[in-house]
């Protein structure tokens, strides 16, 4: 019974260490399942924390790409304003030298200006041209008594006029026109006395040499076409009144 009782014990404590012996291992591969456990959910903290990152840095660059974009247009739009203004200011620039420009003709037309008439340059002034004109229209349009009012009243109001030889010349045409002979030939040799180097002054000789042909004048003619030709020798006027001294007998 005694010899039982201690088997029996034997068995029993057999059990019992084989039962730790047997949970020794079983113990060690829990603990290693919950370190990886652990492990895998640190790495997923780490990602999650990256992802988080990640996406944080994605919507920066986004915003930044937007606030790029503004940007973008907001110089593109600056540029436009600032090629509009460049379009303005040359605008006004423009308009400006335009308004000068006009001003200054304007003005001039209240101020002497320096003219070269029949080669002979000298101030005139203003109204002094229209008024030449004027007188000079008459006389084309065969409206010789106002043409030569015209010109008397020139001669008289510009007394320095470098249009004066002229105006005096075509005044004894239109004198003449009007059969004023003796007006027209005094009026001729008066740009011949005054204005000797003028190019009108063998032209008014000619003239008078026609005036005392018509008047049957020929030796008083023959006179003045010889004065032409040892004045203004060499000129065309020169060369008609040698043409006209070989006709008069």
């Amino acid at each position: 019974m005694t010899h039982r009782f201690s088997w029996l014990r034997f068995a029993a404590a057999a059990c019992v260490a084989g039962t730790a012996f047997a949970a020794v291992p079983a113990h060690a591969g829990i603990f290693d399942d919950d370190q990886a456990r652990q492990a895998i959910l640190d790495l997923r903290s780490k990602t999650d924390s990256l992802s988080s990152q990640l996406s944080a840095a994605q919507r920066t660059i986004l915003d930044q790409s937007n606030r790029l974009d503004q940007l973008n247009q907001q110089v593109a739009t600056l540029r436009g304003q600032n090629e509009d203004m460049g379009n303005q200011l040359a605008t006004l620039q423009k308009q400006q030298k335009d308004y000068y420009t006009d001003l200054d003709t304007r003005l001039k037309k209240f101020e002497p200006q320096q003219q070269t008439v029949d080669g002979v340059q000298g101030e005139v002034q203003p109204g002094e041209t229209d008024s030449f004109n004027a007188a000079s229209q008459q006389f084309r349009n065969g409206d010789f008594k106002n043409a030569a009012a015209s010109f008397r009243s020139f001669i008289s109001k510009y007394p320095n006029s470098p249009y004066q030889p002229t105006a005096q010349y075509w005044l004894g045409n239109a004198l003449y026109a009007l059969r004023d002979y003796k007006g027209s030939t005094a009026t001729w040799q008066g740009v011949v006395k005054n204005y000797p180097q003028h190019p009108r002054a063998p032209e008014a000789l000619l003239a008078i040499a026609n005036n005392q042909l018509e008047q049957g004048q020929k030796a008083a003619a023959k006179k003045t076409l010889e004065q032409i030709v040892a004045q203004y020798g060499g000129s065309d006027v020169a060369q008609s009144a040698q043409s006209k001294l070989s006709q008069i007998k």
